[in-house]
């Protein structure tokens, strides 16, 4: 099971990023060889429309199967859930480790649906 993380930065122990679409980047955890990955989230930083969407499609052009992130918007939702991505948010004041173990041992609750209007701030 590959599991992605919306991440600060490359670091396990820092905090889980608010914003999904325009996350700085992403933990890869796979949970078969135990193997930690960070991609960066570089082309959707700034841009103007869209992140959430392009965001959701590179989740799963890497094969992730579960997304923790703090929020997720209405469009990205859509995109991860027509691809069977499970979606679990309200980690934003959470570190990327606890997440993972929250979600490695059960104590998360998977979203049923996206937890903020579409361009938040």
């Amino acid at each position: 099971m590959k599991i992605v993380i919306t991440a600060k930065d490359s670091y396990l122990n820092n905090y889980v990023d608010t914003r999904f679409g325009r996350a700085n980047g992403f933990l890869l955890f796979d949970s078969e060889t135990k193997k930690i990955t960070f991609f960066d989230n570089e082309q959707n930083l700034n841009a103007t429309q869209g992140a959430g969407i392009q965001t959701a499609q590179n989740i799963i052009n890497i094969g992730a199967d579960v997304v923790l992130t703090g929020h997720c918007g209405p469009k990205a939702f859509r995109v991860l859930s027509a691809a069977k991505v499970k979606v679990f948010t309200n980690l934003s004041s959470t570190t990327c480790a606890k997440a993972l173990d929250d979600y490695l041992n059960n104590r998360l609750k998977e979203a049923e649906c996206a937890d903020v209007e579409g361009h938040w701030v």
